[in-house]
């Protein structure tokens, strides 16, 4: 049947065929289903989805047999439901994304503040290396300059030395 092809290749096969007929046979039964919507809520969400439906259909009914005025009115009432539940979102308890949420901005600001102190850190190290660096130019010049004659200059040594006494009492 299959030339060259081993064992798992002919499983794998099967297994793809089994699964577009599982996916046919899905496709039947959501297409058969007078309402796709309630039976697709999660069972521990369905009544809040249901009374949410309700809702929504008892405010189209109202929105068609509203006058003119009531809209004026309805406007005020939808912005003063808006404040409360602003105000009732403030003193609710955090929800998990929330609380995921400022978590994840303390950790930024963690990130951020250790990432500066090494940048700090790191330009503190550069300074005194340069300075270092300086200094030991200025002794390596003082010490390596010569006579006309090609030999060490031992005065400028001596006095360098001097310096460095005086420098560290």
């Amino acid at each position: 049947m299959f030339s060259g092809r081993g064992f798992a290749f002919q499983r794998k096969q099967k297994i793809e065929r089994q699964y577009r007929r599982l996916l046919k046979k899905g496709r039947k039964v959501h297409s058969q289903q007078d309402n796709q919507f309630t039976d697709t809520y999660p069972e521990h969400l369905k009544h809040l989805y249901l009374a949410e439906e309700e809702r929504l259909k008892e405010e189209r009914l109202k929105k068609r047999r509203r006058s003119p005025e009531d809209a004026v009115l309805s406007e005020e009432k939808l912005n003063e439901a808006a404040e409360s539940v602003t105000t009732e979102r403030k003193f609710k308890k955090k929800t998990s994304n929330q609380k995921a949420k400022e978590d994840y901005e303390k950790i930024k600001a963690e990130r951020a503040r250790k990432k500066e102190e090494a940048e700090k850190r790191k330009q503190q190290r550069e300074a005194a290396q340069r300075l270092y660096k300086q200094k030991k130019m200025e002794a390596y010049k003082i010490l390596s300059k010569k006579t006309k004659k090609g030999q060490p200059n031992l005065n400028l040594q001596v006095e360098f030395l001097l310096q460095k006494i005086q420098q560290n009492t």
